[in-house]
């Protein structure tokens, strides 16, 4: 169930940030953060996605209610969702990176299945 880790936050902080790190996630494929952070982020960004594959009313409303960007709330349902449209889910990958230099805490890069072909073609 996605939101079951406190994360050292207040509700308010840690919900804001959570938005702001699938925003992030779904308009470049891919983000630097700390394992429990991405682990939290793949549950709400698979969510997401699953919902961008109904192009009905209701979906649309819980995933432009969600995602801070309307652009990339359109870019769920128009470029993302079906590009998934024949899985069941697995649309995000946790690379673990080793620890972060200043305290230790292990980093991992988390990153949408298949969008690195695309990352690549841009560079």
């Amino acid at each position: 169930m996605p939101g079951t880790r406190k994360l050292g936050r207040a509700t308010a902080h840690r919900t804001a940030m959570l938005r702001a790190m699938v925003t992030y996630l779904l308009e470049n494929g891919q983000i630097e953060t700390t394992v429990t952070r991405a682990k939290e982020v793949r549950s709400v960004a698979e969510k997401m996605i699953t919902l961008g594959k109904n192009t009905d009313l209701h979906s649309k409303r819980q995933v432009y209610s969600y995602i801070t960007k309307e652009d990339v709330a359109k870019k769920v349902f128009d470029e993302i969702s079906p590009k998934f449209a024949d899985r069941n889910g697995g649309y995000t990958q946790i690379i673990k990176i080793g620890p972060r230099r200043g305290d230790a805490a292990e980093m991992a890069i988390i990153k949408l299945v298949g969008f690195e072909k695309e990352a690549a073609k841009k560079d």
